[in-house]
């Protein structure tokens, strides 16, 4: 076999293969034996059917077909890995010329990772949001707390904003109760908006026995987006009792004697989520200065599957969930469709150029990725998911994504290895030691995940699909 590659583009190359005939005869075995499982001919034994009869009740054409097709993956492998290119997704191949005992010419076109420059980065300069926790702050957590711990108790009177009612609702649409739209004893805070558009207006002034109706258009269940006439029936009116703030709250709400201490707990939990973000938003910043110093290319036919995938993940996971369509969401975003394809596209090329500089930097810095490593992060992954640790790690395996997990860590740990070598300083124009952050490598793998989200992962050394059928 002899190959050559013609470069179309920085992503892109042409990998020309000539076989030689005689180094068919294994595919060409393979061939006569799998369409002797297939056919029968009167006079022969099913399997023993002689080649030269299949040749001539079947046609050679049909025999050389399933020979190329068996063949092609192997040469053009055997091709990639004597040209050392790393490639992307699958081939476009072309037979150009198969002469019968002679030769098979084809072409393959494929994707291939850009070759890309790390400059030096160790003069990024970024500047992230202060940790500053003011006593508004601390006074506010305390106040949701205290929330937490609110008691209720029934009133004889109409209801008020901040009132908790128990109801029983009737949904109708074109005249007609869904069979999901009855709920009986559903309790509601009055002003949560965790129910229905207009029910808050339709509640309010109204006492135990009391009934409305209103107009509202449907969250979730089977009339999910239609218009409602939905009848409210208040069956009780509670008043809600918030806790005294003292010593006796903080017995109650924590394992602290004093509200003296309790507050000082929220202040400091409060500026280890400060801290958190800040470390998360330091990431992301070096990433993006990172990426401006970096010119990547990318391959046209990656980015198209990268932002069909986002597509579809946004439509039939995320939104589907939600029980809504692309039209509604972007109403509620309040975006054209013209907008949010820019959008997508922008943060797909973004997923890819973050895959190929992080990946790059893997290599340059020849940073390896522990077992130790990979099971922190693959507990972590896990509990993102809502799945035990053996579960997700089953669902891994047998999924085949195992390298994906390793690739996620070793680019948290390339990012951090700039960020490290970044200057980083607060607007207060103090630097920003990381090194001391507890969440410092969650916070890196946080903005890396995020940035490369759903990124179509390459199959390195992708064999191409069957061809079309051949003529012989």
């Amino acid at each position: 076999m002899k190959s050559a590659v013609e470069t179309l583009n920085p992503t892109r190359v042409r990998l020309s293969i000539e076989v030689p005939f005689e180094e068919l005869k294994d595919s060409l075995d393979a061939a006569y034996k799998k369409i002797n499982q297939q056919v029968t001919v009167k006079g022969f034994r099913k399997g023993k059917i002689p080649a030269r009869v299949i040749d001539q009740r079947f046609g050679r054409g049909a025999v050389l077909e399933e020979a190329v097709n068996d063949a092609l993956p192997k040469f053009y492998t055997d091709a990639v890995n004597e040209a050392e290119l790393n490639v992307l997704g699958q081939p476009e191949v072309d037979i150009t010329e198969l002469k019968d005992g002679e030769t098979l010419n084809f072409t393959a076109e494929v994707d291939v990772r850009p070759t890309i420059e790390i400059p030096d980065y160790s003069g990024i300069e970024v500047e992230v949001d202060a940790v500053e926790v003011s006593e508004e702050d601390v006074d506010k957590a305390v106040e949701e707390l205290r929330e937490r711990f609110a008691s209720t108790a029934p009133v004889e009177r109409a209801a008020e904003d901040g009132d908790v009612v128990t109801l029983d609702l009737e949904a109708k649409v074109d005249g007609e109760v869904l069979e999901d739209g009855v709920a009986s004893g559903v309790s509601y805070t009055i002003g949560s908006g965790e129910l229905l558009d207009g029910i808050d207006d339709a509640v309010k002034g109204l006492e135990a026995g009391g009934e409305a109706t209103f107009a509202s258009e449907l969250k979730g269940g089977s009339a999910a987006g239609k218009e409602s006439e939905v009848t409210v029936k208040v069956s009780q009116v509670a008043k809600r009792e918030l806790p005294e703030l003292d010593d006796d709250f903080a017995q109650l709400a924590s394992e602290f004697d004093t509200l003296e201490e309790l507050r000082a707990d929220s202040r400091k939990r409060l500026e280890n989520m400060k801290q958190y973000d800040q470390a998360t938003q330091a990431q992301e910043r070096v990433l993006e200065k990172l990426l401006e110093l970096v010119e990547v290319p990318v391959p046209e036919k990656l980015l198209e599957d990268e932002i069909n995938t986002r597509k579809h993940n946004l439509e039939h996971h995320q939104l589907g969930q939600m029980g809504l369509d692309l039209e509604k969401y972007l109403e509620i975003q309040g975006k054209t469709a013209e907008e949010f394809d820019a959008e997508t596209k922008e943060a797909a090329v973004k997923g890819i150029k973050t895959q190929f500089v992080l990946d790059e930097l893997v290599n340059k810095e020849k940073l390896n990725v522990s077992q130790e490593e990979l099971t922190e992060h693959l507990m972590r992954r896990a509990a993102s998911s809502n799945m035990s640790p053996d579960q997700f790690a089953q669902a891994v395996v047998e999924g085949g994504q195992v390298p994906m997990l390793v690739g996620e860590v070793a680019r948290g740990k390339a990012l951090a290895v700039v960020v490290e070598a970044a200057t980083v300083k607060d607007t207060n124009g103090e630097v920003v030691d990381l090194d001391d952050e507890d969440e410092d490598e969650a916070s890196t793998e946080t903005s890396t995940e995020a940035a490369a989200e759903s990124t179509t992962e390459e199959a390195p050394e992708a064999a191409p699909e069957k061809t079309e059928k051949t003529e012989a």
